[in-house]
């Protein structure tokens, strides 16, 4: 049995996975995501033991009889004083020392592409790229929203906020973004976005992430502005695989998978942008659909961490089961014995 973890801004998934192919169960708990909390490291603890310990329950066996895990947890390595304190939560929450831990970029790769040589584009509460090649590892963007997350849900939340503002001074013309937002966050003046943002929000990044879906609706009934800023996103992170691609080393011509991950690109806009980007490159983008959810590509880690990767007939069973609960792979639920 492998255990995959897939921290996130907003939530935690966690899912059991065995040798077979069966997806054994899958749960979800609270983020885990630390920085910037008093109790960080400590909180980030709490939910994993928790999490590991329910997502067990549900596939019937103890977490002592897990062959191998592999968390991938958010900001993991961007604070080096924290690395020591994060594995430490990882092993007391299996119990034992077979597991590993890494950027949740990792398990977004490993789910989109099969744990396979290429380049992955993570874009949720925030924005990261993580590829592979012939053991080769690189890592682009993920700098945190204050002065990166390019293309992420933040990023295009706060963008929104900034096209509303000068659609009610009227340095822009109203269009639809105007009034969704007036009626998603209920003000009842344009000014008391600061309050909400500022007081009541205290500038929660997850909040402002949300409104990316506001973003996406105005786009989608017309807003030019709104839809500026969904094409603007999608540059963005064809800029993080391009890097990516370049550090890789892949040679002019050579095929480049390409995946994605995450929330923004349930917008048909950023990921109709972001194909056609591809498209228009002179460089040899295998865009592919992702194959797993990120939790389920963090058990494909940690199967190949264990060195007991999981064969071809595993992963097509696997295949049809995460096809069979649908994409996102349902939360709370024991998979079929």
């Amino acid at each position: 049995m492998f255990l995959g973890v897939d921290g996130g801004g907003t939530k935690t998934a966690l899912c059991v996975v065995a040798e077979d192919g069966r997806l054994a169960a899958t749960v979800q708990a609270p983020s885990c995501y630390y920085l910037g909390r008093r109790d960080g490291v400590a909180m980030a603890a709490r939910v994993l033991r928790d999490g590991v310990a329910e997502v067990c329950d549900h596939a019937g066996i103890t977490p002592a009889q897990l062959g191998f895990g592999f968390f991938g947890l958010p900001a993991y390595g961007e604070v080096s004083a924290d690395v020591p304190a994060l594995d430490a939560a990882a092993r007391a929450a299996v119990g034992h020392d077979r597991v590993a831990c890494g950027n949740d970029m990792v398990a977004g790769w490993a789910g989109s592409l099969g744990a396979l040589d290429g380049i992955n584009v993570v874009s949720g509460t925030g924005s990261i790229c993580y590829g592979e090649r012939a053991g080769e590892r690189v890592r682009v963007g993920g700098w945190g929203e204050l002065f990166g997350d390019e293309g992420s849900g933040h990023w295009i939340g706060m963008r929104g906020l900034q096209v509303f503002s000068q659609m009610s001074d009227g340095r822009l013309a109203p269009g639809p973004l105007l009034d969704l937002v007036r009626a998603r966050l209920d003000l009842a003046a344009d000014l008391d976005l600061v309050a909400v943002t500022l007081l009541r929000w205290r500038r929660d990044r997850r909040r402002v992430a949300a409104l990316s879906t506001v973003v996406a609706d105005a786009a989608d009934r017309g807003d030019q502005q709104a839809r500026t800023i969904l094409e603007d996103a999608a540059a963005e992170l064809v800029s993080l695989v391009d890097t990516a691609r370049r550090r890789l080393g892949f040679t002019d011509g050579e095929p480049v998978p390409v995946s994605y991950s995450g929330g923004v690109f349930s917008s048909p806009v950023v990921k109709d942008a972001f194909v056609r980007r591809l498209e228009r490159s002179q460089v040899s983008w295998e865009f592919r659909e992702p194959l797993y959810p990120p939790v389920v590509g963090a058990a494909l880690y940690a199967a190949r961490l264990a060195g007991t990767p999981l064969t071809p007939a595993a992963l097509t069973r696997l295949h049809e089961h995460v096809a069979a609960t649908g994409s996102d792979v349902p939360t709370g639920t024991g998979g079929a014995r």
